[in-house]
């Protein structure tokens, strides 16, 4: 798969600058903050702000609730310096707040979502750890007039919009065809997503194990969870490499999980013998590539979309649009987009990183 010029030129015509967190730390930026514990008495909401003269409110409490805190993935989506979601809330002149736990649980994230709620939220953007868990308390904030929008992983039942950084099947398929190239199409391979009960990465895993049917030389041997930490992603690798000693490949489409099995995987024993691709920021990968620990992954720009969730809240919140499928909006710089047949709004390709193009691009 390779970029197409008009597609590069427009990410390359967005400067993302950011100072990406370590993991396991508080992520923030001037406009935002971390969560408080949820109050045992949560106050119902309104959106009463006066509108603004392109019609949409203004002074709006937006919550951005990530999956966990200190992910550099998130840091990028939401944050200010970016150009992510708090920007684009900063721009429309709501107060936008990022919060979440440390963890990517939904014993950390639903805390935040609660204080969210009593804390007199409009919105809330959420990146779902676990639908089933979440629902409950995403649907009380929805009762309460409070407008939920999912970005990267989705919570089905108890939203408005789902805002999807790419087509699933792209995602699924493209990381298999990736691999396979390296591969030669022949050996066992294994996937290190993130939780078990994450909706983006079991759908993507779903279209990989259907794309893999080309591929009858290919075999799946193992998946096994990471879970969005740095410590249990690398655990589980090393885990793999000493059950599958005739390993070939690995596909993590999780961020954090990718950067783990890179590090694990930058050594002369495993260089270059047992290949890596997933979903990964270009900067957390330029030293693996350029080592040749990783020859391609993937991923679309997080800040941008971060920053069409924030519009989407914000439109949906101001009463401009429902959600219903055929309706669009104005995504500030990113343009116009119309919400498809399942309440999602698309966000665009993922795009191909190697050697030839990674130094090009800072996030």
């Amino acid at each position: 798969m390779k970029l197409r010029r008009a597609s590069w030129l427009a990410l390359l015509a967005i400067p993302v600058t950011v100072a990406l967190a370590t993991a396991g730390c508080s992520s923030s930026s001037s406009s935002s903050s971390t969560s408080a514990p949820a109050s045992s008495s949560p106050a119902t909401t309104s959106a009463s702000s006066p509108a603004s003269s392109g019609g949409l409110k203004t002074g709006l409490k937006v919550f951005v609730i990530p999956k966990n805190l200190g992910n550099s993935y998130f840091t990028t989506a939401d944050s200010v310096n970016s150009g992510g979601a708090l920007a684009a809330l900063a721009a429309l002149g709501e107060t936008g707040t990022e919060t979440s736990g440390t963890a990517a649980t939904p014993a950390s994230q639903i805390p935040a979502i609660q204080a969210a709620i009593s804390k007199g939220a409009n919105a809330l953007i959420v990146s779902a750890t676990d639908p089933t868990a979440l629902c409950p308390t995403l649907e009380s904030a929805m009762k309460r007039g409070i407008v939920v929008v999912t970005y990267d992983s989705d919570a089905p039942t108890c939203r408005s919009l789902f805002i999807n950084q790419a087509s699933t099947a792209a995602i699924g398929t493209s990381e298999v065809d990736i691999l396979a190239k390296e591969i030669n199409d022949t050996g066992q391979i294994a996937i290190v997503s993130a939780a078990a009960s994450a909706t983006n990465q079991n759908a993507w895993i779903g279209y990989m194990k259907q794309e893999l049917k080309k591929y009858p030389k290919m075999s799946l041997v193992s998946v096994v969870y990471g879970n969005d930490d740095p410590t249990t992603s690398t655990q589980v690798t090393q885990g793999l490499l000493e059950q599958y000693p005739n390993l070939k490949g690995i596909i993590s489409p999780t961020t954090v999980g990718i950067a783990a099995a890179a590090a694990v995987l930058d050594t002369a024993k495993y260089r270059g013998k047992i290949m890596l691709t997933g979903l990964a920021t270009p900067d957390e990968m330029k030293k693996f590539v350029a080592d040749g620990t990783v020859q391609q992954f993937e991923l679309w720009n997080p800040a941008n979309l971060g920053y069409l969730a924030a519009y989407a809240a914000v439109e949906l919140a101001s009463g401009k649009i429902t959600g219903a499928a055929g309706q669009t909006f104005t995504a500030g710089k990113l343009g116009s987009f119309t919400i498809g047949a399942d309440n999602t709004v698309l966000l665009g390709p993922p795009y191909v990183f190697d050697a030839a193009n990674i130094n090009q691009f800072n996030f």
